[in-house]
C-alpha cells in the first residue's frame, strides 16, 4: 500500500462532497472545486472520511493511488482554509498595484504590465513590492503565481525581479574585468 494512498482524508464540518462516478465535487466555505479522477480509483465516504482504494499493485495504481489522494486532500483544504502564495518584487522602481481586479506591474520595461486573475482567484497588494495569490484551488493559484514570476524572474546578478515570499536567489559574481592586468 501507497503510504500516502493508505491515509483516510478527513472531511471537516461545513464540507459537502459528492461523488459522481469518478468525478468528485467538493464544496465549502471558501467555494466550490469539481474534479475528475481516473476510473480506476475507487473513492468511497466512509464514516466522515474520504477513502482512495487502488484495484490491484500494478505500477500504474501504485503511483495512482497516492496522487489521487493528495488531489483529493488538496480540494477538502482548499474549501476550508484556501491556498496563499506571496510574492516579492526586488528592485529599484518595481512596483505592483491593483487596478480594479487587474494587477498592474511597473517592472522596468517601457510599459506596465497588466495581469488578469481566473475566475475564483483573489490578488491583494498589501504594499507596492508585495502581493499575494489567494483561492481555493492550489494548482490554480500556484499557477498564477508562476506567471506573475515569469514576467521578470530575478536575475542572479543583482536578485532583481519577482521572486517567491522565500526563495533564495543564488548569486553570481560580476565580472572583475581589469584587475591585474596591464
Amino acid at each position: 500500500m501507497s503510504r500516502i494512498g493508505k491515509k483516510p482524508i478527513p472531511v471537516p464540518q461545513g464540507v459537502d462532497v459528492k461523488i459522481n462516478g469518478n468525478v468528485i465535487s467538493v464544496k465549502g466555505p471558501k467555494g466550490q472545486l469539481e474534479q475528475e479522477f481516473h476510473q480506476d480509483m475507487n473513492i468511497k465516504l466512509e464514516e466522515g472520511n474520504l477513502v482512495v482504494e487502488r484495484p490491484s499493485d500494478a505500477k500504474d495504481h501504485r503511483a495512482l493511488h497516492g496522487l489521487t489522494r493528495t488531489l483529493l486532500n488538496n480540494m477538502v483544504e482548499g474549501v476550508t482554509n484556501g491556498f496563499q502564495r506571496n510574492l516579492e518584487l526586488v528592485g529599484v522602481g518595481y512596483r505592483a498595484a491593483k487596478q480594479g481586479n487587474k494587477l498592474v506591474l511597473t517592472i522596468g520595461y517601457s510599459h506596465p504590465v497588466e495581469i488578469e486573475p481566473p475566475a475564483g482567484i483573489e490578488i491583494e497588494v498589501p504594499a507596492a513590492t508585495k502581493i499575494a495569490i489567494k483561492g481555493s484551488d492550489k494548482q490554480a493559484v500556484g499557477q498564477l503565481a508562476a506567471n506573475i514570476r515569469a514576467v521578470r524572474e530575478p536575475e542572479p546578478y543583482k536578485g532583481k525581479g519577482i521572486k517567491y515570499e522565500n526563495e533564495i536567489i543564488r548569486r553570481k559574481a560580476g565580472k572583475a574585468g581589469g584587475k591585474g592586468k596591464k
